[in-house]
């Protein structure tokens, strides 16, 4: 029942993103972890508004296939591998929203200077060095630009969002989206004012620890 239930959040979860423009076309990629040993994803090439609950793939943590009538998204190894490297992590939503794009292929940082961001990031948004689709290279940068943040940009690609839980995942993606945008705009009135260290650090333990309802 809890994979049934999981397969169904995640098609659902896939439309809206796609409807948002968030993905076009087949591109992007989403995942939940089921347990200490296994996680759900996205199937490969198939537009998200076709994806059904049964086309999720169920796969453990090396990779391998558990349970699928689908091939799993060829970013298989990226989320594997952020799983395998954060045991905090269990939702990741990978995007290809255009002002996060806009960064990913000037391959600059969205700086910190919007304060939603740094309280649900954790600072700017670090740019992931580039290697190829689907490679085990690609997966090991990711991890390292995300260190012990929420986002990062993979170079020339898009975004990727991490997150305890898919709902929180899909508003970190919001949020940043938002952000670059913001920072484009701001570009173009003259520049962006970064917020100082002290104040992404009180901010980033306020959203931790005091926002919302505890």
């Amino acid at each position: 029942m809890l994979i049934e239930k999981i397969r169904k959040e995640r098609g659902i979860l896939g439309r809206e993103i796609a409807a948002c423009g968030f993905n076009l076309g087949t591109w992007g990629n989403i995942s939940v972890r089921i347990n200490e040993n296994s996680f759900a994803i996205t199937p490969s090439g198939i537009a998200y508004e076709l994806i059904t609950a049964e086309d999720i793939a169920i796969v453990d943590l090396t990779g391998k296939i558990i349970e699928a009538n689908k091939k799993p998204s060829i970013e298989l190894p990226l989320h594997s591998a952020i799983y395998n490297a954060k045991t905090n992590i269990n939702a990741i939503i990978h995007t290809h929203s255009v002002c996060c794009t806009a960064f990913a292929v000037a391959r600059k940082p969205i700086p910190a200077v919007c304060e939603d961001m740094v309280q649900i990031v954790g600072g700017q948004v670090d740019v992931a060095e580039y290697f190829l689709p689907g490679s085990k290279e690609l997966a090991e940068s990711a991890v390292i630009a995300l260190g012990i943040k929420n986002a990062c940009i993979l170079a020339n690609h898009g975004l990727l969002a991490v997150a305890n839980n898919l709902n929180e995942a899909y508003k970190i993606a919001q949020i940043v989206e938002k952000s670059a945008q913001s920072v484009i705009y701001a570009n173009s009135l003259g520049g962006v004012v970064e917020l100082s260290q002290g104040d992404i650090d009180f901010m980033r333990n306020f959203y931790l620890n005091e926002y919302g309802q505890k």
